[in-house]
């Protein structure tokens, strides 16, 4: 963990020798998602892609923003690969979701919008030398594909859909780490849509999003489904969304909180004056007070809060 002030590390440290003279656990890249590096032995294996799947309404593209940013405020760059809106929409979309990317938006974060029906020629021609020109500036890179489902639509032929897909992933992740959302139209009784199943097996990770619109506090949860290399968490976990902060996944077993115990003003006053007194970075200061002022689940955010600290490496 950072040291308080310095802000949390993107990445772990590399894996030294034990005791016993064998190696530890590998470098890990931090995901930013606050609550999901527990389930994932701190984060993800460098240059790997991990597959985010999940219907409308699953958030996946906060999922994607929320890893992009993370690395942006920790002097990583970030390239983001858009196969259907312009960069402006998507920077529209992330200030809905309390995210600022236009600060970063040609300084340390690049666009590169794939759009057209040729998407063979783009992956096959321009994006190997585009991702060249990238890799030459050997500054640790994160990379989004948000979403991915037009190149699963772009061919009838699944060799050839293989083909798109497994060339895409081995150009992008020689960056850094790869996140790809992919949209989901699984059937009644399908445990997960045949439509992804091919971007799934040609990943090294992946992670399914479900959403039930029945109301709830926890109608949202997450499983993840393989991340090779790791040792990962194999429950059902529910996430929230809490503005300015992100997906907040939980991590422990569901408990029952009385939200009229307490004032929900008062915990998000203590663990703002918390979070100064451990001399959190202004960024964190700034998430939890959009988070105080966006909070409009009939439940305490108290977990919620621990968990971002957890994130953070802040203890309290």
């Amino acid at each position: 963990m950072g040291a308080p002030g310095q802000g949390p590390p993107s990445q772990c440290p590399a894996g030294t020798l034990g005791s016993s003279g064998t190696p530890l656990m590998a470098e890990r890249i931090r995901t930013g998602i606050h609550g999901l590096d527990n389930l994932i032995e701190g984060g993800f294996r460098d240059k790997t892609v991990v597959v985010i799947v999940g219907s409308s309404g699953t958030g996946k593209t906060t999922f994607a923003i929320q890893f992009l940013l993370h690395g942006l405020e920790n002097g990583e760059q970030g390239l983001c690969v858009t196969l259907e809106e312009s960069p402006e929409q998507i920077m529209r979309e992330a200030e809905l979701m309390g995210f600022d990317l236009r600060k970063h938006h040609e300084k340390d974060l690049f666009f590169i919008h794939l759009k057209g029906k040729n998407f063979k020629k783009m992956i096959e021609e321009q994006l190997p030398s585009l991702v060249k020109a990238r890799s030459e500036f050997q500054i640790k890179t994160r990379v989004v594909i948000d979403p991915m489902t037009p190149v699963i639509w772009a061919t009838p032929d699944k060799l050839e859909e293989r083909e798109l897909i497994g060339k895409l992933f081995y150009t992008l992740k020689e960056l850094g780490v790869v996140i790809a959302t992919v949209e989901e139209h699984a059937k009644p009784g399908e445990t997960v849509g045949e439509d992804v199943l091919l971007p799934i097996y040609l990943s090294d990770g992946a992670i399914h999003l479900e959403y039930y619109p029945i109301g709830g506090a926890f109608n949202r949860t997450l499983k993840v489904l393989k991340m090779r290399g790791i040792h990962h968490g194999e429950s059902v976990y529910p996430y929230i969304f809490a503005r300015g902060v992100g997906a907040v996944v939980r991590s422990t077993p569901l408990a029952t909180v009385d939200a009229t115990s307490r004032s929900f003003k008062k915990t998000f006053e203590e663990a703002y004056r918390t979070a100064e007194g451990l001399k959190a970075p202004p960024a964190v200061l700034a998430k939890i007070k959009a988070m105080s002022e966006a909070w409009d689940y009939d439940y305490s955010p108290e977990e919620a809060l621990q968990i971002v600290f957890d994130s953070y490496g802040l203890k309290r």
